[in-house]
């Protein structure tokens, strides 16, 4: 009998969002409704295969679990090899979470489109499948595989289906991530060359490089994570990318596929190269806190809703950055718990902003204007997004912003003091954003759009409605997170030969 340790979660959670994606994309042109529920109820099943992972999973045994391995390429030693520890589980619980959501609120944006409604809906459920396949991947070539393939669906959705310079944004988002692959390409040759000629991550771990090869490895993988992610100078495409996608693709984009980056760097670059990135650690600060401040002061300039969205998106990368370099266990926890939290929270931003978008026709700020005298329910849920966003204690991502913030105070206090106005600038960007959208003075345009006078629907409401709770909850009671993401954080932690610095005890005067 097949114990629940070795069932194949894994290999069967990647490979079903595909063969469902087949399945919808044979489905007739002329039956959009047929596709748009059959992809809907393969993603529900999906997710629910990844709520019994989740609770099979055992945060006290072994740092990975459920481990799968199948021949692939033998002259290569490249193999099927799945396995996922508590940093990745969390990514994947995420993941099939958000595309139920996402495919729920992208109902009707392919309608209008002179392209195949059922196309559009395969090739979510095909970027689901990617997605949970490069978290799942404990070989280098097969996340590397993984890692680029990921790029076709996300390429289409945008350009076929995308809004205003689609076609350009699709090119530079494949363009950008193209580039980064062949940094990652040449390192994962040398890293095979020079480790043993294997590709298997926990054989790797063991492989010892000189001083400089190991941080010419790094640099590769470093380059190709940045970009994803992306950090400072790196995050040129994103704006672009999530001002032209559908907002469901959009919110997937942001709060799932760049977190590959961050993910990676995590996973690949810190155990497998721990001296050098000790030494660029330094470098890396510099680069997460010009990000936070940067981005947000462009946050504040936008006219686009989209755009200002993807714009804070690149602020809170920096957060994360900053708790990985910190090398601490707390800003290490933090920053996988922000990772999680502003999936869910930007997620949500994207999609009530596509709710807005798809109302009125337009993206700019300037086009509404007092909106919640028309839509009230809509603009709380924009206004409770947005202060989620910002971390606003209560929701999910104050606890991760407040762990990195503490975590890295503890050994840099310079870095934390700055990314602190970081905090400063989100809630005068978000707050803008909400009072220009919703409040003041009723736009007198939105009135001759009959759409803009219909609130949440009840496909709307099934949308949000997760969403909120678990920002809410996770607000108040992360520890069910936190117990899985700890000990991977703390074997990571000791990978890089980090430890947290012990509390100083003043001694009491006499």
């Amino acid at each position: 009998m097949v114990g629940v340790s070795d069932f194949p979660f894994l290999s069967i959670l990647t490979g079903a969002p595909l063969v469902g994606a087949l399945v919808v994309a044979f489905l007739p042109r002329a039956k959009p409704e047929l596709a748009k529920r059959v992809a809907l109820i393969w993603s529900v099943a999906v997710a629910a295969l990844a709520v019994v992972m989740w609770v099979a999973y055992d945060a006290g045994g072994d740092r990975f679990q459920f481990r799968e391995s199948y021949t692939w390429i033998p002259a290569w030693d490249a193999r099927f090899t799945f396995a996922v520890d508590g940093i990745a589980l969390v990514m994947l619980l995420l993941i099939a979470v958000l595309v139920p959501l996402v495919i729920l609120a992208s109902w009707h944006d392919a309608d209008n489109s002179k392209r195949s409604v059922p196309v559009y809906f395969a090739l979510l459920l095909a970027l689901e499948s990617t997605m949970l396949g490069v978290f799942s991947a404990a070989d280098v070539f097969l996340f590397y595989v993984f890692f680029e393939i990921m790029l076709v669906p996300m390429y289409f959705l945008i350009g076929s289906y995308g809004g205003h310079q689609r076609q350009y944004a699709a090119v530079k988002f494949f363009l950008y991530s193209l580039v980064g692959g062949l940094f990652m390409l040449a390192a994962v040759i040398g890293l095979w060359a020079l480790g043993g000629k294997t590709f298997d991550w926990q054989q790797l771990l063991s492989a010892d490089f000189s001083t400089g090869t190991e941080r010419w490895l790094f640099l590769g993988f470093f380059v190709a994570f940045a970009i994803k992610a992306p950090f400072f100078p790196f995050h040129t495409w994103l704006p672009d990318a999530g001002g032209a996608a559908p907002a469901g693709s959009a919110a997937l984009l942001v709060g799932v596929l760049d977190k590959v980056g961050t993910f990676g760097i995590l996973r690949y670059c810190l155990p497998l190269f721990p001296e050098a990135s000790r030494w660029f650690a330094p470098y890396a600060l510099a680069i997460a806190l010009i990000g936070i401040i940067y981005a947000a002061l462009l946050a504040v300039g936008q006219n686009d809703l989209k755009r200002l969205v993807s714009y804070t998106s690149i602020a809170h990368f920096g957060f994360i950055g900053i708790g990985i370099f910190a090398f601490t266990t707390q800003a290490g926890t933090g920053a996988v718990l922000y990772m999680v939290n502003h999936g869910l929270a930007t997620g949500l931003l994207f999609l009530v902003v596509g709710m807005f978008v798809a109302r009125r026709g337009s993206a700019l700020v300037s086009d509404f204007g007092g909106a919640g005298k028309l839509v009230p329910l809509l603009a709380g849920v924009l206004f409770f997004a947005g202060l989620a966003s910002l971390a606003l204690p209560g929701t999910a991502p104050f606890v991760s912003e407040f762990l990195v913030l503490l975590g890295t105070f503890t050994v840099n206090k310079t870095v934390a003091v700055i990314a602190t106005a970081g905090i400063i600038l989100a809630a005068a960007y978000v707050l803008w954003m909400v009072q220009r959208t919703t409040q003041g003075t009723l736009n007198p345009a939105l009135t001759t759009v009959d759409a803009m006078r219909r609130d949440l629907t009840l496909r709307e409401k099934v949308v949000v409605a997760p969403l909120i709770l678990l920002l809410l909850l996770l607000g108040f009671y992360p520890k069910p997170v936190t117990d899985v993401i700890n000990p991977a954080v703390q074997a990571t932690m000791q990978d890089v030969d980090k430890s947290d610095p012990a509390p100083a005890v003043q001694e009491a005067s006499r």
